[in-house]
């Protein structure tokens, strides 16, 4: 059991991509405690409407670990309340009983002092405490990690993610909107009808005069009040990251560009009408494209980046499409990029 231990310890602080970490928790469990079943299942959403996303899977028997894809729909995941062991434990203590004719052992999982979801194990029967003891020792380690790893990957100040992670979020949103077309010709993939990307470049306007008329601290506040609001509007599998200053970038799924257009001026929106302490009225200038097979993450954000910079020059305060700026004749499609910085 040591020797077994010591490796799955080795594999976890190994991990630095969330979706693998879940995997290897997941897995960790299984071949420790040989249960019936393991899940790893978060909580997604708003505090309104929460739902439990499966993040990992395991189950004896079969090979591999299986989990919900991270872009699934609110509407395809559980209600918090279609698993009452597992809304139990989110109070913080270890709960175990039966559910669907299954005797569950419900352990919480916490980040920082916030649980954020659970790890649920299917046993024959009531686990021992040394097994109990076992895996709360595998869910300290595993909370150390994610806190090291929201160190690296979080924007100090807003707690969106940061620039380091935007590139391998960019290639998994490609990877994932690809299937295989069958053809002999190489085996080329091309994005499925319903499996259009989109990345938006949001930036307020006039910050700068925030900063020099308010301070840095109320900026400060500015961009963290910003940051919420972006969380609250949007979906919780669209991916916010903040790029440094006043400049955000979201990646999103969208069957088509209208359904992202209406997003984005959700945004907008909503921050037009928000009232910021001491500052009042702000707005943002957003650009948005679809992102291609064939792109890099330089190429789809200077697209973006070329429509928020015409938003900005054309009044400010609204969505523009690239794609439609080009249709329309106002935009070069190799047009060369504006003033506003990228990294």
């Amino acid at each position: 059991m040591s020797s077994l231990l010591v490796d799955h310890i080795t594999e976890l602080t190994g991990q630095r991509d969330r979706g693998r970490l879940d995997v290897a928790l997941a897995d960790a469990v299984m071949q420790l405690l040989q249960p019936e079943s393991v899940v790893i299942a978060r909580v997604v959403g708003d505090s309104v409407d929460p739902h439990w996303m499966t993040r990992a899977r395991a189950r004896r028997g079969e090979v591999g670990v299986a989990a919900d894809p991270a872009w699934t729909a609110p509407k395809d995941l559980p209600a918090l309340s279609a698993h009452p062991l597992r809304q139990a434990a989110l109070a913080g203590q270890v709960v175990i009983g039966h559910e669907a004719n299954l005797l569950l052992s419900v352990f919480p999982l916490a980040t920082a002092g916030d649980i954020t979801g659970v790890v649920e194990v299917h046993t024959e029967a009531p686990p021992s405490d040394s097994d109990k003891a076992l895996v709360a020792g595998i869910l300290r380690i595993f909370r150390n990690i994610e806190n090291l790893l929201d160190g690296s990957e979080r924007d100090v100040l807003t707690g969106l993610l940061n620039r380091n992670t935007f590139d391998d979020t960019f290639y998994k949103a490609i990877e994932n909107a690809q299937t295989p077309t069958g053809s002999a010709m190489g085996g080329r993939r091309q994005p499925p009808a319903d499996g259009k990307w989109w990345i938006a470049m949001v930036d307020i306007d006039f910050f700068k005069k925030v900063n020099d008329n308010h301070g840095h601290l109320i900026g400060d506040e500015v961009l963290i009040l910003m940051a919420r609001l972006m969380c609250e509007t949007l979906r919780f599998q669209d991916r916010l990251f903040r790029f440094g200053g006043e400049e955000f970038v979201i990646v999103m799924q969208c069957p088509s560009q209208a359904h992202a257009g209406r997003a984005l001026e959700r945004v907008r929106a909503h921050t037009e009408a928000f009232t910021f302490p001491q500052v009042g009225r702000m707005t943002v200038s957003i650009g948005f494209t679809q992102i291609g097979v064939g792109d890099s993450p330089v190429t789809a954000l200077g697209r973006a980046d070329r429509a928020v910079y015409h938003a900005k020059a054309h009044g400010r305060n609204q969505v523009c499409c690239h794609a439609d700026l080009v249709a329309s004749g106002h935009m070069d499609a190799e047009e060369s990029v504006g003033e506003i910085e990228l990294f």
